[in-house]
């Protein structure tokens, strides 16, 4: 099927988020078991200790949980501070936490501490650009010194008056938020659940169809089944295998059945492409490791530049590159809990 699908659906009674692009699954959300702390969660904070061998402190969440902001300058231990979750919590680790908070909504992100106004690249009509910049000026009167605004590409063909309102929202959260510091570890603004992150992030470009369920007549069902297993078929009769451990992603690329010449360099570049898909869906991040098929070092140019445009957009992804040994080395961001965590295949 063409086009652009939302699919709201549920998962053991959890909500859960399908974008599906021309038939093929693009992103996936699920809401976790249990209350612990989600990327997006803003929390009032208790300076704990510094960790200045490690660059950061520890901070005190609700619960008796403990957080780990990397900064130290300008923190003292029993300091009311405004942190943001970051990542979810690997299995006896901190939850990792920062203080630029970013307020977001379909249309608007208040940024504290990051002043200045905004407006999307992807955003090229001048005239739109103009109106826009007239709605954050006036929307944005009064706000704080330091609170700047980003205007999302999805507000670009949006009613002049809901993007106003929505401004106006952001603006007045963010204002209330960081000047609550009064009390102990408190959860202030809660992470969004999945319906409301597939809503305001995959506005842009606006869906086709947005489907109430329609996992089971878009096959949302067989795409989960299929990121369960650690193989990857991919284009051309190669194939990649995806196996997370404790301290790194390893991918291994094979050739298949292919035994021409460019079987190497039409396995990896296949492999390349779809990489960043896998990771994201798969919910794996941090160090990443693959061991691409054998090819010529002449070729490793050319599967740097796949690479490079592969993850274009991918948010925080670091290309390490290629190692003595011949492998490629990669980091990306922990922005959400492993699949196989939050569809019970592992603890």
């Amino acid at each position: 099927m063409k086009g652009r699908v939302v699919c709201l659906d549920h998962i053991d009674g959890r909500e859960a988020a399908a974008l599906i692009v021309d038939g093929r699954l693009e992103d996936l959300l699920v809401d976790p078991e249990g209350d612990d702390p989600l990327p997006g969660a803003i929390y009032r904070a208790v300076a704990d200790r510094p960790m200045k061998g490690q660059g950061g402190m520890f901070v005190k969440l609700p619960g008796g949980l403990s957080g780990f902001l990397r900064q130290v300058s300008g923190i003292a231990p029993g300091q009311r501070i405004i942190v943001q979750v970051t990542g979810p919590a690997e299995g006896g680790k901190a939850v990792p936490v920062t203080v630029r908070l970013l307020f977001k909504s379909r249309w608007a992100i208040v940024t504290p501490g990051a002043p200045g106004l905004n407006i999307s690249r992807r955003i090229r009509d001048e005239d739109v650009r103009a109106v826009l910049q007239r709605l954050a000026d006036e929307a944005m009167a009064g706000a704080a010194a330091d609170h700047g605004l980003i205007l999302r590409s999805a507000c670009e063909d949006e009613d002049e008056a809901a993007v106003a309102e929505d401004i106006l929202a952001m603006k007045d959260l963010a204002a209330a938020v960081v000047a609550d510091l009064s009390g102990g570890p408190e959860l202030l603004v809660d992470a969004p659940s999945a319906h409301e992150a597939a809503w305001r992030d995959w506005a842009d470009p606006a869906p086709d169809e947005v489907v109430e369920g329609g996992f089971a007549a878009h096959g949302v069902w067989e795409m989960l089944d299929a990121l369960r297993d650690a193989r990857v078929d991919l284009a051309g009769g190669g194939h990649m295998v995806i196996e997370p451990t404790r301290a790194l992603v390893a991918v291994d690329v094979n050739t298949g059945g292919d035994t021409s010449p460019a079987a190497g360099l039409k396995a990896n570049v296949a492999a390349a492409r779809d990489l960043p898909r896998q990771l994201r869906l798969r919910g794996l991040g941090g160090q990443v490791v693959v061991d691409f098929a054998p090819i010529p070092k002449k070729d490793r140019g050319t599967l740097d530049q796949v690479m490079k445009a592969a993850f274009r957009g991918e948010g925080e992804a670091n290309l390490a590159g290629w190692t003595t040994l011949g492998l490629y080395e990669l980091t990306r961001k922990r922005d959400r809990l492993p699949l196989a965590t939050l569809l019970g295949d592992q603890a």
